[in-house]
């Protein structure tokens, strides 16, 4: 057969898009193979790999005289994806494959010059691809296999490319394993930090449920040592488990990443991100020159911290500003456009000055009002506005350290969140929450009587607050109501949503 068709996968942001590897070969007295179709430079050197694979493997080169095409030709093709495709090909159109049935599956992987394979990323997303193809299933390197066990697909893990041709040869008698996929959301597990260790700070605790309630974004402000970090790593204890949807999103963006741990076929945890605070515009959001994801959307489904958060670089927080706001991120570069998902419950921390004891009871300020006016000017206006919730957190007087007086647990304040997750979801839809309401749901779902109106008029008008603040004070009250499972908000919910806008109030 001088002409053979593999079926691939290139990778697009999180995205797996088709690929057609043509090999046409023809009599010749020189062993050659031209590669075309936007190859990079680890594409064009995967014919050396491969020649090298396939002669240390014990199969004929000697009139291996190949044109290999990659379809389609306007997309760049990256990294060492195609040399297991590209191999399978060279043996079909030589004819040492036979009649094996290689269109029914989708191939991927890197070959070393021994002829075994090797990982690579992305394997969950090309598995994907090959289900909504119609594929048979999926021949890969046995150690991305276990990625894949969440997909109801056929998956052929391969050692060498003699076991993929062994299988493509005869496949009844190659042993593989049909995966189902996972019927059940995953069960609790207890968090880093349980909110029943952290004292005091109850003002802060409720902020932190209706913020997991609802996927409100939050910033916390405090003295140093008042417990700032320890209440965001408990805020994962108290979001609902992943569902098999989210766990299935959130592994995908990490096997993408390559950041899968080995033999982990499924993430079952929401991520929780906390990148330091010298990290690039491109390593938050993501980007580079082969467009992979950032921190914001490795945190997709669960929590992105940045702590001490006017030590980031003023243009890396401003690039947050759309992908907040939208639950997604679209990069464009000339090698291509991808688009990302940021859907993440947002947590900062900062200190109220550079000094970090400006309303210390003990501790004086050394700051003038200059250095303060600056340190916070670091966090613009608009990324402020997009943080639904800005709490103050105290200093724990002594006695209140000392004493022993029982506290909820995250497993009490998580069965709390998922009933009002279960209201928001009712109302607006499978893995809604009310962070995400348009303005014609908010119109609809948010309405006020006329004492309410009255009322967050008067404090708008006092506050000097923006159109966008008022409707996160709305979607914020909302949550509140639906945790007191309230079908209307009233005023007394509007109060304490107003309480949570800690640095607008103090800015007045």
């Amino acid at each position: 057969m001088p002409l053979a068709h593999v079926y691939s996968s290139a990778l697009v942001g999180i995205e797996a898009i088709a690929i057609d590897v043509e090999v046409d070969n023809k009599a010749s007295d020189k062993s050659q193979i031209i590669l075309v179709g936007l190859p990079d430079l680890a594409v064009k050197e995967s014919k050396d790999r491969v020649l090298a694979a396939l002669r240390n493997s014990g199969f004929a080169l000697s009139n291996v005289s190949c044109t290999i095409n990659l379809a389609p030709a306007a997309l760049k093709k990256e990294g060492a994806f195609y040399d297991l495709p590209i191999a399978l090909g060279i043996l079909q159109a030589t004819g040492q494959l036979g009649s094996a049935d290689l269109g029914n599956y989708l191939c991927i992987g890197e070959l070393s010059l021994s002829g075994s394979t090797r990982a690579i990323r992305g394997a969950l997303a090309a598995g994907q691809l090959a289900r909504q193809l119609g594929k048979k299933g999926i021949i890969l390197p046995k150690a991305n296999a276990h990625e894949l066990r969440a997909l109801p697909l056929t998956v052929i893990g391969v050692d060498t490319i003699a076991e993929a041709c062994k299988f493509l040869k005869n496949p009844a008698l190659y042993p593989k394993e049909a995966i189902s996929a996972e019927s059940q959301e995953n069960p609790y597990q207890p968090p880093e930090v349980d909110l029943q260790e952290i004292k005091g700070q109850a003002h802060v605790k409720r902020a932190l449920e209706i913020a997991a309630a609802g996927n409100h974004n939050i910033l916390l402000y405090g003295p140093p040592g008042t417990g700032k970090t320890m209440l965001a790593k408990a805020l994962g204890g108290i979001l609902p488990s992943l569902s098999v949807e989210e766990a299935l999103e959130v592994t995908t963006i990490f096997s993408v990443a390559g950041l899968l741990p080995p033999k982990i076929s499924s993430i079952r945890t929401r991520p929780f991100r906390s990148p330091h605070h010298t990290i690039s515009t491109i390593g938050l959001v993501g980007g580079g020159s082969s467009l992979r994801p950032g921190e914001l959307s490795l945190a997709h489904n669960g929590v992105l911290f940045l702590d001490e958060l006017p030590e980031f670089t003023r243009t890396t927080l401003e690039a947050l500003r759309q992908p907040l706001e939208n639950g997604k991120v679209t990069i464009a570069r000339a090698t291509g456009t991808a688009t990302f998902p940021t859907r993440c419950l947002f947590i900062a921390a900062m200190n109220p000055c550079p000094c970090g004891h400006l309303g210390h009871p003990q501790k004086p300020c050394s700051d003038t009002a200059l250095q303060i006016q600056r340190y916070r000017s670091k966090i613009s206006g608009p990324l402020l506005e997009r943080i639904d919730m800005q709490v103050e957190v105290p200093v724990v007087p002594f006695q209140e350290i000392q004493q022993s007086l029982a506290a909820e647990t995250s497993r009490d304040v998580q069965s709390r969140v998922i009933a009002a997750r279960k209201l928001q979801q009712g109302r607006l839809g499978p893995g809604r929450t009310n962070s995400t309401m348009r303005q014609s749901e908010l119109a609809h779902c948010a309405t006020l009587d006329t004492a309410s109106q009255r009322f967050i008029g008067q404090a708008m008008q006092s506050l000097g607050l923006s159109m966008r603040s008022y409707n996160r004070i709305l979607k914020v009250s909302r949550t509140i109501a639906d945790l007191a499972a309230s079908p209307s908000i009233t005023q007394e919910h509007l109060l304490e949503a107003l309480s949570f806008r800690g640095l607008d109030t103090k800015s007045n």
